[in-house]
């Protein structure tokens, strides 16, 4: 059990609670969510949690240094074993993709899994890391598209990518601290893709007009709020972390930023998926951010 422990801690595994909703947001703006979809999104999961053991081979040396209690300096799990796991991981998640998706998913999965690993061994400390980490996690959300109209889900991707981005860029300093120019940065990031996100509603059904527009009733309307609720959430619980560093710009509130803005990812998500019409799914995506935040008590998102 102990050596399972360390390994979910390897791939920081309640963080990838996080990840299907990329999915997910991308089938649901794409028009593809299907039978297909649960396994894209779990493909998914085997990539993130490939790139997260890849990270802590490729920081090994570093974290020797400045986090020595991570599994591989501590000790328990060997370099090796690390590489193997990232390694067999990759495999996993491409071919999953491929079986349920086919051609279409495997052309999203394979530079999916290359930037994942261009970012853990090349990228990451130069200043192209938040951009490529982004990256990451647009070509996520269009993994989940691969099956329909792609083109649709890009405003979902961009979406994503750039909250990424804002993570990304503080995690940069847990150890270090940070300036208040950067938090500054991140949170008016934040504060426009909360305020853009559900700006554009789809609207599903209804009687065309004689204008030949979509009229639309009070339950309809009403419904359209889900994606305005979700995407507030998201920013008063992530802004409101970013706020404390932009007061105190110590490496314990950079950590605590970046761990709002992992664990508070699916109310985001929530909201892109609410937004292309499914309210019930986005909702229940949304959920899986109280449950991260539970977890990320027991093993670090970061």
């Amino acid at each position: 059990m102990k050596r399972l422990a360390d390994l979910a801690e390897l791939v920081r595994a309640p963080a990838a609670l996080s990840v299907p909703g990329d999915v997910l947001s991308g089938a649901a703006a794409a028009g593809a969510l299907g039978p297909r979809t649960p396994a894209l999104a779990g493909a998914s999961v085997l990539l993130y949690w490939a790139g997260m053991a890849a990270n802590d081979w490729a920081d090994r040396r570093l974290d020797a240094v400045e986090r020595p209690e991570r599994p591989i300096p501590s000790g328990r799990v060997r370099p090796s074993v690390a590489l193997g796991v990232a390694s067999g991981l990759t495999a996993a998640g491409l071919a999953v993709a491929t079986a349920a998706g086919g051609r279409r998913a495997a052309a999203v999965a394979l530079p999916l899994a290359a930037t994942i690993w261009g970012y853990d061994l090349r990228a990451k400390n130069t200043a192209a890391g938040p951009a490529v980490m982004a990256a990451c996690r647009g070509l996520d959300v269009l993994l989940g598209a691969s099956g329909g109209r792609v083109v649709r889900a890009l405003p979902a991707a961009l979406t994503v990518a750039a909250h990424t981005w804002t993570v990304t860029a503080l995690s940069r300093r847990e150890v270090t601290g940070a300036d208040r120019r950067l938090p500054g940065l991140t949170l008016a990031g934040t504060a426009l893709i909360a305020l853009t996100t559900p700006a554009r509603p789809t609207v599903l059904s209804g009687a065309p007009s004689s204008t030949g527009c979509v009229k639309r009733g009070p339950f309809l309307r009403l419904g359209e709020l889900v994606p305005a609720v979700l995407a507030a959430g998201y920013a008063a619980r992530y802004g409101r972390a970013q706020a404390r560093v932009l007061a105190d710009p110590s490496p314990a509130r950079v950590r605590a930023a970046v761990g709002a803005g992992i664990t508070g990812l699916p109310a985001l998500q929530g909201a892109l998926t609410a937004r292309a019409g499914a309210r019930l799914l986005g909702l229940a995506v949304a959920g899986a951010a109280p449950l991260g935040r539970r977890l990320a008590r027991l093993i670090p998102p970061t």
